[in-house]
């Protein structure tokens, strides 16, 4: 049976001119454990080293719900600051907008300020791809799309994204942009797949976003499975993890990575090891009845 294509080397980030690594690498948890910028250094080695060249942050990483925020950009900040060669081997994306305890905020001043909170912490002049976190019911998309095309026309960002949007407010938001958004962040895996059906990814390939996937591994529920439909999925993805000397966890970011629209599963380790793992998905093969049984499994009923 035929198998469906490999990713490429590097997918175009939506129409924005910038390649990435078709898989990410996400730092949620860097700064947590007192994590010094001599270990930040080394996992961002780890990631570049194995190909992956697109790092994802969010100025609300660090945050414990007292203290931390924008811990993880200032870590990244401190490991760029003392290797600047770093920063042109990779495409940083952070994301902004939430603002305990509001909790969101897209306000235009708000949305100034916390870009250049981000270029300060982060200790660079320019951010790859700015998203915005989760959508603030109370801002109008007129003047986020204001405050955005600005960033983008003062040098400050290149590209524009959105994390946990609907896709009708990505239709409201990309209507009055000028510079189109060129990713969507929601949570995808072979358990969360929503997105398959609802028409996230319909509208993603219609406008030519970049879909990046956040939690692709279930929360961890992938690794160990509890109820009938978890275990049923891990089973599925096993066959082929078996069958192509891979981890379970590998198989799960290859399963994304298959989707016509071009998914980036953004790896959430903090293990060197374990980044550098993950790079081995752009090596496994699916056919469409291999991928289709994870979908089932993960549907837990039979297609129509």
């Amino acid at each position: 049976m035929s198998l469906l294509p490999p990713p490429p080397a590097f997918r175009p980030l939506g129409a924005s001119g910038i390649a990435v690594s078709p898989i990410a690498w996400g730092m949620w948890r860097l700064a947590e454990e007192g994590r010094s910028a001599a270990d930040a250094a080394k996992l961002v080695h780890a990631a570049l080293d194995a190909g992956i060249n697109f790092l994802d942050t969010a100025d609300i990483y660090g945050f414990d719900g007292q203290g931390g925020f924008g811990d993880a950009e200032a870590l990244l900040g401190e490991v760029l600051a003392v290797e600047p060669a770093l920063r042109s081997r990779m495409v940083l994306a952070t994301k902004g907008g939430i603002l305990p305890p509001s909790p969101y905020d897209q306000s235009p001043d708000y949305l100034r300020k916390a870009i250049e909170d981000s270029l300060r912490r982060l200790q660079t002049d320019v951010i790859d791809l700015w998203q915005i976190h989760r959508p603030d019911i109370l801002a109008h998309p007129h003047e986020t799309a204001r405050v955005l095309d600005d960033a983008v026309a003062s040098g400050k960002v290149k590209a524009l994204g959105v994390s946990n949007f609907t896709p009708a407010q990505i239709a409201a938001l990309n209507h009055f942009l000028g510079e189109k958004l060129a990713t969507t962040q929601p949570e995808i895996s072979p358990l969360r797949i929503t997105c398959f059906e609802n028409g996230e990814l319909d509208q993603a390939m219609q406008l030519g976003l970049t879909p990046m996937a956040w939690s692709p591994l279930g929360g961890g529920r992938l690794a160990a499975p509890e109820s009938t439909r978890d275990m049923a999925v891990a089973q599925a993805l096993d066959a082929v993890a078996t069958a192509q000397g891979v981890s379970r966890t590998v198989a799960a970011y290859s399963w994304l990575m298959a989707h016509p629209a071009g998914i980036i599963p953004i790896i959430g380790s903090q293990k060197a090891e374990r980044i550098a793992e993950g790079a081995a998905a752009l090596n496994v093969r699916w056919t469409r009845t291999e991928w289709y049984a994870v979908l089932v499994a993960a549907r837990g009923e039979r297609l129509p």
